[in-house]
């Protein structure tokens, strides 16, 4: 295990969001979960936001040993993902690069901060891929990977006051929230979390005046 900077950086809330057109996609309420593939040998390694293991059957008993909970992921991932990623990027020119890192969000049915139930039939949502350029923008990735389990889209347009109270009122059908995402090439993009009114009460039920620490 190898303790890394943060694998998927962390995204502001709306304050000072452009507000432009964007795609927002719904957020899930799991665990942050990153995949690593080279062209030579292949997905070799993944784990969270601040740890890294190898992605063999030692690396996967160290990940188990520190993340209790996360268990099924390895399985779920290489079983939903693997081979057909791995495809994709070889056959595809605008992957043609010597590292990708593709971004997934680990949860059951009733996850909740990051806890997860041992008992939950748990998956896996691709939301981001990283090539050597940077995080792909969100047209791209809606265009080139929505043949997989990928974060819902749930709204086209532009980012504005009157969106963000339609997804605090609970307007988009959405559990926790969104992360919409704003740019059309590496260079520009935008990334802001909007979460709901209900998913805030939620909070403040369980964590009383932590909730702060769980919100945006």
């Amino acid at each position: 295990m190898t303790k890394i900077k943060l694998a998927y950086p962390k995204i502001p809330d709306n304050k000072n969001c452009p507000l432009q057109k964007c795609i927002a996609f719904e957020k899930y309420d799991g665990t942050n979960l990153h995949w690593v593939w080279e062209s030579e040998l292949g997905w070799y390694a993944f784990g969270t936001r601040r740890d890294r293991f190898d992605l063999d059957k030692m690396g996967i008993a160290e990940f188990n040993a520190a993340h209790p909970g996360l268990e099924d992921a390895p399985d779920i991932f290489l079983r939903d993902f693997g081979e057909t990623l791995e495809s994709l990027f070889l056959q595809n020119p605008d992957y043609q690069c010597p590292e990708i890192t593709v971004f997934t969000e680990f949860f059951g049915i009733n996850s909740f901060a990051g806890m997860h139930k041992e008992d939950d039939p748990k998956q896996l949502i691709l939301f981001d891929v990283e090539t050597d350029k940077g995080i792909i923008p969100p047209e791209d990735f809606v265009r080139d990977f929505s043949n997989f389990n990928i974060a819902r889209v749930v709204y086209r347009g532009k980012l504005n006051g009157q969106f963000i109270e339609n997804v605090r009122s609970g307007k988009y059908d959405v559990n926790e929230g969104v992360i919409c995402k704003v740019g059309t090439n590496y260079e520009n993009l935008w990334m802001v979390k909007i979460k709901t009114s209900t998913y805030l009460q939620k909070l403040k039920v369980a964590f009383d005046k932590d909730w702060e620490n769980y919100w945006e």
